[in-house]
């Protein structure tokens, strides 16, 4: 007898590969359904976490700081999203949908930082405790044709400006999708790759697709 998911999803991938854009669409469907749904993400999601952001992605206080400096703050962000949100929407019965969770702190800082990888798994391991999601999905881009993306969306169209993170050179996002498509391998029945390659619809067919055989949905 199979135990029943946590009915927690994130949706990870590399930047522009359209996650916020995709979990709009799941929380949709799944509210249809007559499911409560509950969108967070990642850094962020409570006042203290979306301080957090700013620092780590606007700020020019956050300007140089350290790949470890890095990890800890994304982890003090994450670590008060779970016991604060995450942990008791899923107590009263709700969906969660995390725009990120803890796979990007193993990929961005992990791989794309080549921080230490044992300092980095425990150290997100003491973060989120027990609170694994149920179902990661990653949506996967070639890193070229993301930074193209990027481009297109950037403010003024085109201008190329980029928070901290976006900035980074594409060899640092190769090293982020790898990071993605080994933690794939490793948990197969928790983490899927969907491609981000085609069509918004596209995409989101394909996530619906494994979500509804992940948790049984029509």
């Amino acid at each position: 007898m199979s135990v029943p998911l946590s009915r927690f999803i994130s949706l990870e991938g590399g930047e522009a590969v359209g996650k916020s854009t995709q979990i709009d669409r799941l929380a949709r469907r799944l509210t249809d359904l007559g499911q409560k749904v509950l969108i967070t993400r990642e850094p962020g999601g409570t006042p203290l976490g979306e301080s957090i952001r700013h620092l780590l992605k606007h700020s020019p206080e956050g300007r140089g700081m350290t790949p470890y400096t890095e990890l800890l703050l994304f982890l003090a962000s994450r670590s008060e999203l779970v016991r604060k949100v995450i942990t008791p929407a899923l107590d009263r019965g709700s969906w969660v949908l995390s725009d990120r969770f803890l796979d990007s702190t193993t990929v961005y800082q992990g791989a794309g930082r080549q921080l230490p990888m044992e300092i980095v798994e425990r150290v997100n391991a003491f973060a989120v405790g027990p609170c694994v999601p149920g179902l990661t999905l990653v949506l996967d881009l070639e890193p070229e044709a993301a930074r193209e993306r990027q481009i297109r969306r950037s403010h003024p169209p085109g201008s190329g400006s980029f928070d901290r993170m976006e900035a980074e050179p594409v060899d640092f996002f190769q090293r982020v999708r790898g990071g993605y498509l080994e933690l794939a391998k490793l948990h197969p029945q928790r983490i899927k790759i969907v491609s981000a390659a085609g069509s918004i619809d596209d995409t989101a067919q394909s996530i619906w697709h494994e979500v509804s055989r992940a948790f049984d949905l029509k």
